[in-house]
């Protein structure tokens, strides 16, 4: 947060140093190259006022709309609301900023028109999304900002080459991905710094690569494939990048900014910002920008109150679900979706406006989510008619809009989606009511999406009673996992979707009776998952195998808040956030459980692994460097051995150092006893002696009269 301080303070300040500031070029003075010290200059292009004075933009907010059709007056009105009415659903056009002129002889138009909109944004943005636009087979729109007009008057009668300038080649923003020791990174914020780090397991220790105090004023957040760190102020969101200097790429202005989103293939960032309303009978006003990440553009934007945005997803800032747009289609960032009051809008990313120019509507429609790798939209509309119309879960194939598959389901309370990561299998957790509707049972609905027609098989607990308290698939395979339970151990069960007989059968692995767990986390890699118990459980962390069914270790990151594996599934982050006052910091484990190194943070708010985008080998070669591994080990296993070594060499050194420091310090020590040995000798009256064998004890018998006591004794003579 930048510091405020008056002109009249600077003075005071300088008055009690003794600086005469007339004496002083401010001009002269200059900050390091890309150093602001968390102060923002006047004329810094992001440091904007929460409610800007309107200036005065010249003509560049004006579009000027081509190729509309020549129509009578008795058709003037009829043309002019089309019109209207499509380019108000881009921007706010201004009062009496729609003009078409009209030929006065003839009374007709002249088939153009000039809008006029609120900022130049909102008219660039027009001009985008509707030069080429179809009105009819006659009248396809031409749409320039007219300001252009003024640029091409001044364009030259005679033809100049071009000036070539010489190459230079930019940031290589994935140059961490070929580091020699095949590391991962991982950011943390604490305090007033946020701090990337390698993951240095070999030498039990994180390796500082970038440092900086007031990076972000909330957050910050990696894109999904690991390009790029994003960060957050009250102007908007900026996005870093490099080998490891971290060099700002781009800024997204955007006031107030509470939340961002990448699109999965990083080609777009979402922002979003929520405004108090003036009257507090509205509701907040809520304003969301689309920005193409590598040129800051805007490509969209949505505004409108929050109720607006309230339907369905995770309850966020205001009571709005974030995300609100959810991305489909793979990494090609070709749609994303909303879900809306009896609709779900698909937008394509080609033209930022809805798929086929109208939303999918379906009656009821509570829940949405996309196939990670395929356009396949998963839906679920809850019974209506008090139970006359059953509830049904189903896939909607995007763009043809092509029901895939329906499931009716009866009785339902509750409904989830779980899709597998690659998309193979999509697990609807369905709560169903018992006849007497006053409890409720959970089972599964299995689809199977990459085989034909969709088959689905139905999976019920052996104790239909058992609350359900996770759930996980297992990345880039065919098995899941399911806590359920309602006792203080809860059991743990998996499950597989291939079977060595019938391929197309689910069945049971094993069950682990009574875990002290309520959240599950697989690895990156499949095969490895921890059972963490948190909260109330306290950390208790468990490493399961699940190609062997059994426990390869246990643990305990008390009071842990997070846990987290690395991109590659090789080690596990447990932290202890801000939430809780002690402990915070985070520790690192190994894959099978081994605690490799520790690090405590005071007011630790964020741990973060930076993703990795997906592997370049296809999965016959990955297959075929899995059955030769050990051809592979052997230099990586020298290498391990080498560290090993060297840490080996350097505990030895840091031993025998301390041993030298000892030493040196007895050696001191009895140098200075024996510099002293002419003074004791005096203190001892000449004894000459500090050697105990050459002691002699006498022994001296002292009398000594204690007290005196005086007392007259009565004698009498006669007794004699």
């Amino acid at each position: 947060m930048a510091l405020a301080i008056s002109m009249e303070g600077i003075e005071a300040r300088a008055r009690e140093l003794g600086v005469d500031l007339s004496s002083v070029d401010l001009d002269s003075i200059t900050l390091p190259a890309g150093e602001d010290f968390g102060i923002l200059s006047d004329d810094e292009e992001v440091l904007r006022n929460e409610d800007p004075p309107e200036l005065e933009m010249g003509l560049s907010n004006i579009i000027v709309v081509d190729n509309l059709p020549v129509v009578p007056p008795e058709k003037f009105e009829k043309l002019e609301n089309v019109v209207r009415k499509i380019y108000s659903q881009i921007g706010v056009i201004k009062e009496n900023g729609l003009w078409m002129p009209v030929n006065p002889e003839t009374k007709k138009t002249y088939g153009y028109c000039f809008i006029e909109y609120n900022t130049p944004q909102e008219a660039e943005v027009a001009r985008e999304k509707t030069n080429g636009y179809k009105l009819d087979k006659s009248h396809i729109f031409a749409v320039n900002m007219f300001d252009d007009f003024e640029k091409y008057m001044k364009v030259p009668d005679t033809w100049t080459p071009a000036e070539i300038k010489p190459y230079t080649p930019g940031e290589n923003l994935l140059k961490w991905l070929t580091d020699d020791k095949a590391r991962d990174q991982f950011v943390i914020r604490a305090g007033t710094f946020t701090e990337v780090y390698w993951n240095d397991a070999r030498k039990l220790t994180p390796e500082l690569v970038y440092q900086k105090q007031y990076w972000t004023d909330s957050f910050v957040q990696w894109s999904p494939l690991g390009t790029y760190l994003a960060t957050v102020h009250r102007q908007g969101s900026q996005v870093w990048g490099g080998e490891n200097s971290f060099e700002r790429l781009m800024r997204f202005a955007h006031p107030q900014v509470k939340l961002i989103d990448f699109s999965p293939g990083e080609r777009y960032l979402v922002t979003y910002s929520s405004h108090e309303p003036s009257n507090p009978r509205d509701t907040h006003r809520v304003v969301l920008n689309i920005f193409d990440v590598r040129t800051g553009k805007v490509m969209r934007d949505f505004k409108g109150s929050a109720d607006e945005f309230t339907t369905g997803g995770n309850i966020g800032v205001s009571g709005v679900s974030w995300p609100i747009f959810r991305w489909g289609g793979g990494k090609d960032d070709k749609y994303f979706a909303r879900l809306g009051k009896n609709v779900i809008s698909v937008y394509e990313t080609d033209t930022f406006s809805l798929l086929d120019k109208k939303s999918l509507k379906i009656e009821n429609v509570v829940d949405f989510s996309w196939s990670p790798t395929d356009p396949i939209i998963s839906l679920f509309v809850p019974e209506l008619g008090g139970g006359n119309q059953p509830a049904r879960v189903s896939l909607v194939q995007i763009p043809g809009k092509e029901e895939l598959r329906q499931k009716n389901l009866f009785s339902v309370s509750d409904c989830k989606m779980y899709w597998q990561n690659n998309g193979e299998y999509l697990a609807v957790q369905v709560d169903r009511y018992t006849k007497t509707k006053k409890s409720t049972y959970t089972g599964f609905e299995l689809f199977r999406i990459k085989e034909r027609d969709i088959p689905i098989e139905v999976l019920e607990l052996e104790n239909k009673n058992d609350k359900i308290i996770a759930f996980a698939w297992e990345p880039k395979g065919h098995r899941f996992a399911v806590i359920h339970g309602d006792g203080p151990r809860p059991d743990i069960s998996f499950y597989t979707m291939r079977t060595a007989n019938n391929t197309s059968r689910v069945s049971k692995l094993t069950t682990l009776k009574a875990k002290q767990a309520n959240a599950l986390f697989w690895s990156p890699a499949g095969r490895f998952i921890v059972l963490a118990g948190l909260k109330g459980f306290n950390g208790q962390l468990e490493f399961y195998n699940v190609d062997e069914l059994e426990t390869m270790a246990t643990g305990e990151h008390f009071m842990a808040t997070d846990i987290m594996w690395d991109p590659t599934g090789r080690y596990l982050a447990t932290a202890v956030t801000s939430v809780h006052e002690m402990e915070n910091g985070f520790q690192i484990w190994s894959f099978n459980g081994k605690h490799l190194y520790k690090v405590s943070k005071d007011h630790f708010y964020q741990f973060m692994w930076r993703p990795r985008p997906p592997s370049l080998l296809t999965p016959e070669k990955e297959e075929e460097i899995s059955k030769n591994l050990k051809k592979y080990s052997k230099k990586y296993e020298q290498e391990d051995q080498d560290a090993f070594n060297q840490l080996s060499e350097q505990e030895r050194k840091r031993r025998t150092q301390l041993q030298e420091e000892w030493d040196s310090w007895v050696t001191k020590w009895k140098q200075m006893h024996e510099e002293e040995r002419s003074f004791r000798m005096e203190l001892r009256d000449g004894e000459a002696s500090d050697e105990e064998e050459e002691y002699e004890a006498k022994e001296v018998e002292v009398e000594e009269v204690v007290e005196v006591t005086e007392e007259i004794l009565a004698f009498d003579l006669d007794q004699e």
